[in-house]
């Protein structure tokens, strides 16, 4: 067939460097993922938390706060420590994974039921590439949400506070970087893992919550017919709660197993996420004879 329009030209605008194409996916990626009300409402719901915290760490620091809420004798309950800042990052933590749960099967699902992988890797763009710039969405929104207003919290303490207290608090800022990025790794992994073998996104956000927790049951069958308490590292919440109460130096009465097998059962579990994404993860070509 006779081409007769001859104007179209090849695009001759700037690139962007080979070095950080991939953050274009993730762009897109962010983009779409904000595209639904749903999103929307479980972030701003996600914030909620943080600015009540903000709000009592006003009132604890203000005498004039509390002598209007008539709060004075109240220096126990207001008291702004490391419990108070691990109690506020479990749930801005759990809330993140509902927000995962969400979020989640649309990172690498629609790309392999519209076959759109393969267009991607046969770009200058490589599996590592994709997969981190899906990670990297993930990261951005669940930052929002646990590492970035924690940290904006703890500034907010050590400037308002009266007495010295950015120095002897200064571990709360560590353990809030240090157990959000595990969190944060731990839920982007299993949620692409999970993204990318299940293609209903109702399925995938239920498999996605069971993940998480329903091992703790077989954990608990584990301990009730061998009679030990190694069972405990199947159980994601309890093995979290672990790591993040001896970052906090906040030392938990019921320590059943070691923080360092803690630890390993954790990073075990975002191994073999890892794993399973790296064999969906592939650019297939289909031959019909």
């Amino acid at each position: 067939m006779a081409v007769h329009k001859r104007s179209y030209r090849a695009y001759i605008g700037p690139v962007t460097p080979q070095r950080t194409r991939w953050w274009v996916i993730t762009r897109y990626s962010l983009a779409g993922a904000f595209s639904s009300r749903v999103s929307v409402v479980l972030f701003v719901i996600c914030l909620v938390p943080s600015l009540l915290a903000a709000v009592t760490i006003y009132v604890a620091n203000s005498e004039t706060a509390r002598t209007l809420l008539e709060l004075r004798n109240a220096n126990n309950i207001l008291a702004i420590d490391n419990r108070f800042f691990l109690r506020l990052m479990a749930v801005q933590g759990w809330l993140a994974l509902f927000l995962t749960a969400w979020v989640g099967p649309l990172m690498v699902s629609p790309d392999l039921t519209n076959n759109a992988l393969p267009l991607f890797l046969s770009r200058p763009i490589s599996r590592a590439e994709y997969v981190a710039a899906k990670i990297a969405v993930l990261s951005i929104i669940l930052s929002s949400v646990t590492w970035v207003p924690l940290l904006l919290l703890f500034l907010i303490q050590a400037q308002l506070s009266i007495t010295p207290w950015l120095g002897p608090n200064l571990f709360i800022a560590g353990a809030v970087i240090v157990g959000s990025f595990l969190w944060i790794a731990l839920l982007s992994l299993v949620a692409l893992a999970i993204s990318a073998y299940v293609r209903w996104r109702i399925v995938a956000t239920g498999l996605m919550v069971a993940v998480i927790f329903i091992p703790a049951g077989f954990g608990a069958v584990v301990n009730a017919v061998l009679r030990t308490k190694w069972g405990m590292l199947l159980n994601v919440p309890y093995t979290l709660s672990l790591i993040w109460a001896d970052l906090f130096r906040y030392p938990l009465p019921f320590q059943m197993v070691p923080v360092s097998a803690a630890w390993f059962s954790l990073l075990a579990v975002a191994a073999i996420s890892l794993i399973l994404l790296h064999k969906q993860v592939q650019a297939r070509q289909v031959v019909r004879g």
